[in-house]
């Protein structure tokens, strides 16, 4: 994945969980509900249509602080910052043509007096619809007549000595629903025909050219790198290359290189493929990608290493299927992970070394084939500049930002021409959060966008970006897949049709998915657990086919879980749906798939939280003395009180054991008809309610078996002035944790 931080920053990042093997989504779970939803009519209040769009500038002051995107990305603690020159332009792809209502400028100091607000159909020709020379920073309102995909904001003359700066731009209109996938051509440059593979013996692969205007070429011809990130089996590889091939592309790449590899590689060259052919090092793409190498003097790890990398090469270097090797994958970010401060500039340096001293191997056991090393941050190219002169070109996984790379080379003033290793729509760590504090993830219409707009900045960088190999041509439906993937349960997605258009691919006589214009979730900040709640989606199927829908749900939020699991729902109207909510409080997804019979599928989705059930009547145990057989001392304030604390955030933890108890003393005898448990993760299977007025003779007034987490609320009448929770079956692997105990009076 891609962060844009500086190098030194922790970044977040999305676990690429769907690389591991996880189950392709069945078509079979999508048998549900068949329905055929009429398109739905326009908004009438002006929306916000530029906030998370693609967005470009002529220049940046720092491309990894002051991006055109930190101006769409509804933060107000960001912004875009041009040079200090005039003039300078900033331009929002919105995604599809809408009419405008209104634009917000939201300045920092360094703001214009003088500009021009343009609009275009094709991001080519332009036509200023608002101007004025007498701007005075501040937030800047003003109304546009215009209907346009593409807007810009042209200066000429800046207020002060520094460039210019926005917080936000913000467009407001009413979109009129011709987004990306839908009928109509795409307006980019496919780049060079293909070039057809050998039937054997090695590639003649190479970069040439210079000083801004390289090219690869392979076997004497020009060659655009057209493709995706390889998800599935390689023993598949026969099955899942035919549609690859049909969107027009290329090219693929793996990020490791084994025995396997050659199963691909074989299926890859018999259909006019060829593969970026990838090393692993640690510790790869951040957490849980390996162990932490110190480069400066792990001389076994390194040794071992490039004897292992130069095994592979030599193994598949006469391979006609091999376009380049690619020398590790976002370990200049992951090193983070491992070291901080002066140590970590020094084995950044090392690693960076080291990926040289490899390619230097490589060259010489391989003089027909390229080698690059990918990072996932124009950050890491200064280590690669400094210490790896021995690559042929540079790489980079960038996604919501692939736009800014330019602006970055240029800054830079790097000598070699560079290749987009992974790319597509806005990833967890680039986009805003929404309404319940996770990222919002982009519409299926978006990332159909992302793809194209990705491509048509490439291809503008032209003689130095040498093409793409987006993420991810991936067929399992879980939290990753649903984010990034174009080929879930072997059904396609807009952006299969989208980057397909970009590359040159006829699809107007194909049969294309549905289209999901929106999606709700009323409501959503707070459902209650075990309760039902409503969806709803606008969806139409371009070609009017009879769509099939079906709803679930992911815990990602709560636990870490990547899976997506059937949610219990009924579908009450077309595009409307009563879901059952799951018993475990915190931040759920809902996703509507649509199918359409024709291997196609939109998928939607939002976020909802799960909140305990209200109960009537007097809590009497809340603020009261509690006290247990134990508490978890070492990991947070995790005492018996903050049962009781009437903080849903606090939480009581045991130590990990398979019985405990826990009690409060309320203060006096008293009698009481209800009990609710709100659990965390670690709940109780197996447990009785017990009274008692001395805080020694105990009466069980309830008992409890088969738990299963959540929230268990329970009528149970009993009197005394202790109420005790005696736990004898843990529902995990760890000890008994309660968020909330409530004891009521009804």
């Amino acid at each position: 994945m891609t962060t844009t931080g500086s190098p030194g920053a922790a970044a977040p990042r999305l676990t690429r969980g769907l690389r591991a093997g996880a189950a392709a989504l069945a078509t079979g779970l999508l048998a549900a509900t068949a329905l055929v939803v009429p398109a739905t009519s326009a908004q009438a209040e002006p929306v916000l249509l530029s906030q998370g769009r693609t967005a470009t500038a002529s220049s940046t002051e720092n491309p990894d602080y002051t991006p055109a995107r930190a101006a769409v990305d509804g933060d107000l603690s960001t912004r875009w910052a041009s040079e200090f020159s005039d003039p300078q332009w900033i331009r929002v792809d919105l995604g599809q043509t809408a009419d405008l209502d209104h634009v917000e400028l939201v300045w920092e100091s360094a703001y214009s007096t003088t500009y021009q607000f343009q609009v275009s159909a094709d991001g080519s020709s332009w036509s200023t619809v608002y101007s004025t020379t007498s701007g005075d920073g501040g937030t800047d309102t003003f109304d546009v007549t215009a209907t346009a995909r593409h807007v810009r904001l042209l200066s000429t003359a800046r207020a002060s000595g520094y460039g210019n700066s926005l917080w936000e731009l913000r467009v407001f209109g009413e979109a009129d629903g011709s987004g990306p996938g839908d009928p109509g051509p795409v307006d980019a440059d496919p780049g060079h025909p293909n070039v057809p593979v050998r039937d054997s013996g090695p590639s003649d692969v190479e970069v040439v050219g210079g000083n801004g205007a390289w090219d690869l070429r392979v076997d004497g011809q020009p060659y655009t790198v057209r493709g995706f990130t390889w998800g599935p089996a390689f023993s598949t590889a026969d099955h899942y290359m035919p549609p690859l091939v049909e969107m027009g592309a290329n090219t693929i790449r793996t990020w490791g290189t084994g025995a396997d590899t050659r199963q691909l590689l074989d299926s890859a060259a018999a259909h006019d493929v060829r593969v970026v052919m990838g090393f692993w090092l640690l510790p790869g793409g951040g957490p849980g990608s390996g162990g932490c190498i110190d480069y400066r003097s792990d001389a076994t790890y390194k040794a071992n290493t490039k004897a292992d990398i130069l095994n592979w090469v030599n193994t598949y270097k006469n391979h006609p299927g091999v376009l380049m090797w690619n020398i590790g994958n976002e370990a200049l970010l992951g090193l983070q992970n491992c070291y901080s401060g002066t140590e970590l500039e020094q084995i950044r340096n090392a690693y960076a070394a080291f990926v040289n001293e490899v390619s230097v191997a490589v060259h010489q056991a391989d003089p027909n084939h390229p080698t690059t090393s990918t990072d996932a941050w124009v950050g890491a190219w200064p280590y690669i500049e400094r210490n790896a002169p021995d690559l042929d070109l540079l790489s980079v996984n960038a996604y919501g930002d692939v736009c800014n790379i330019e602006a970055a080379w240029e800054s830079g003033g790097y000598d070699r021409p560079y290749l987009l290793t992974e790319g597509g729509a806005a990833g967890e760590w680039e986009v805003p959060d929404d309404a319940n504090g996770v990222p919002e993830e982009p519409t299926d219409l978006e990332k159909g966008a992302a793809y194209v707009d990705s491509w048509r900045c490439l291809r503008g960088h032209e003689g130095v970006a040498l093409g793409a190999t987006f993420f991810h041509y991936g067929i399992e439906g879980d939290f990753g897949g649903v984010w990034f993937n174009i080929l879930p349960g072997d059904n396609k997605r807009l952006g299969y049709y989208s980057i397909a258009q970009a590359w040159g691919v006829d699809t107007s006589a194909m049969n294309t998915p549905p289209r999901i214009s929106a999606m709700d979730v009323p409501g959503s900040t707070a459902v209650e657990a075990g309760e039902q709640f409503t969806v709803t989606v606008d969806v139409a199927d371009p070609d009017g086919d009879t769509i099939t829908s079906n709803v679930m749900l992911n815990s990602k939020y709560i636990n870490n879980a990547g899976g997506i699991a059937q949610a219990q729902f009924t579908q009450t109207a077309p595009g409307t749906f009563r879901v059952t909510a799951p018993e475990m409080l915190g931040v759920w997804k809902v996703y509507v798939f649509a199918e359409d019979g024709n291997g196609n599928v939109g998928v939607e989705t939002r976020s909802f939280r799960v909140v305990a059930p209200e109960v009537g009547g007097t809590n009497i145990a809340r603020g009261k003395t509690a006290t247990a057989s134990s508490f978890d001392p070492w990991n947070g304030d995790w005492t018996p009180g903050r049962a009781v604390d009437g903080d849903a955030s606090t939480r009581w933890a045991s130590e990990w054991g398979p019985t405990a108890w826990w009690q409060v003393d309320l203060g006096s005898v008293q009698s009481f008809d209800h009990v609710q448990l709100v659990w965390e993760t670690a709940y109780g299977k197996s447990y009785e309610v017990q009274t008692s007025t001395d805080g020694n003779t105990w009466t069980t007034v309830r008992a409890v078996t088969g738990g299963n987490g959540g929230v268990d609320s329970l009528d149970v009448a009993g009197t005394g002035r202790y109420v005790r929770l005696n736990f004898t079956e843990r529902g995990t692997e760890w000890g008994y944790s309660l968020y909330e105990l409530g004891i009521y009076q009804q």
